[in-house]
């Protein structure tokens, strides 16, 4: 059975807002350089400075939600393109520094947390060590831009945060990824349950009309009142199947013990089998009882198909119940991959119970038992 895929849900308005603040609020650091920007007594190095900080914000903004997009959707993040995107990002830091002087090295700090974010381990390493060493070494070569030293610090304190939040973000995506396979997990349980359901109900339903039909068919010149008997039960068993079905998809649809084996007398003395079947039944918890009904269903559904017996007999305890029959027996085929017997033991499952199919220990038949351990309450 194919299980269907389900699509990643968008999110939502709340935490994608979030996502933006997130990144934005980062841009409070670029106040220095900003303020330098303003102050430059010439305009065009003005204009070059605040220009290019205001393009460097929005396109660190734009490149941090795309990072977390991709991050939260679990999809990998293009190691090519982050590394041409993190270099566009350093141009537009270096672009303002006729506008910014030496501050322009506060845009160093966003480039490496930017790398922590995007970028594999190893190389956000590299980016952040360079991106820390570059103000000693600028200020061990140009005695001018001695005073930048502090942005070593920064560097690294907020490669370190945004390691945190980088954690966070990949955990959220894996957060959202298990509850989608768990919503697909559920659609296709969901599905593989009605689908069970469906076979049981028109398998064992359908097996008794037709056998109904065809004896109505050879009755109807000969005993036409018992003729006219069995095409009205064939009315009922249809009505009943339909309903059924209409249960089924509609979730509210249980099977009974009882009311399987009184549809077992009947399917059973249509198909000719003699019924030998408990008088009383003991009384069973719910889940149980249906655990039962299942496999009274489905081994008298077997017998009516595939036997070829002549006596079919049904034994119900507290903790068992077994369909027997005189029979041709089993085949491998039976046991193993049919599909009624596959819902059966999916169901015996849910209670711990098993299900064994074979040969009768003297002489020939099939028999099915369903079990549960001893103890089970």
């Amino acid at each position: 059975m194919d299980v269907p895929r389900v699509e990643p849900q968008p999110a939502s308005r709340k935490w994608r807002l979030t996502g933006w603040l997130l990144a934005a609020v980062w841009l409070f650091f670029l106040n220095q350089p900003l303020g330098t920007a303003l102050g430059q007594a010439e305009p065009w190095r003005k204009w070059l400075g605040v220009g290019s900080l205001v393009a460097f914000g929005v396109a660190y903004v734009l490149l941090f939600e795309w990072a977390r997009s991709h991050r939260q959707n679990g999809r990998p993040i293009p190691r090519a393109r982050a590394g041409v995107l993190l270099l566009g990002l350093l141009l537009l830091g270096l672009v303002g520094i006729p506008g910014t002087g030496t501050d322009w090295m506060t845009t160093l700090v966003f480039v490496a947390t930017g790398a922590v974010f995007l970028l594999p381990g190893a190389w956000a390493l590299v980016v952040v060590a360079l991106a820390a060493l570059t103000p000693l070494v600028a200020g061990y070569l140009l005695p001018s831009w001695s005073g930048v030293s502090g942005v070593f610090f920064a560097v690294l304190l907020a490669s370190f945060a945004m390691f945190g939040v980088a954690a966070l973000a990949q955990r959220n995506g894996e957060l959202r990824a298990a509850q989608q396979e768990i919503s697909r997990l559920a659609v296709a349980e969901e599905r593989a349950r009605t689908a069970r359901d469906l076979h049981d109900i028109l398998g064992h339903s359908l097996t008794v009309v037709a056998i109904k039909a065809e004896l109505a068919g050879r009755l109807v010149e000969v005993d036409p009142s018992r003729a006219a008997t069995e095409i009205a039960e064939v009315e009922q068993l249809a009505r009943a199947a339909l309903a059924d079905v209409r249960r089924t998809v509609g979730a509210y649809r249980g099977v009974r013990l009882a009311e399987e084996v009184a549809g077992a007398r009947s399917a059973l003395i249509a198909a000719g089998i003699a019924a030998d079947l408990p008088a009383d039944l003991p009384e069973l918890p719910a889940d149980r009882d249906q655990l039962f009904g299942w496999a009274v269903r489905e081994g008298v559904t077997n017998v009516v198909r595939h036997s070829g017996a002549h006596r079919c007999t049904i034994r119900v305890g507290p903790d068992a119940v077994e369909i027997s029959d005189d029979g041709r027996g089993p085949t491998s085929e039976d046991a193993a991959t049919g599909h009624g017997l596959i819902g059966l033991r999916e169901r015996a499952q849910r209670l711990d119970a098993t299900v064994s199919v074979g040969r009768r220990q003297q002489g020939h038949g099939f028999v099915l038992r369903v079990g549960l351990p001893a103890g089970a309450r």
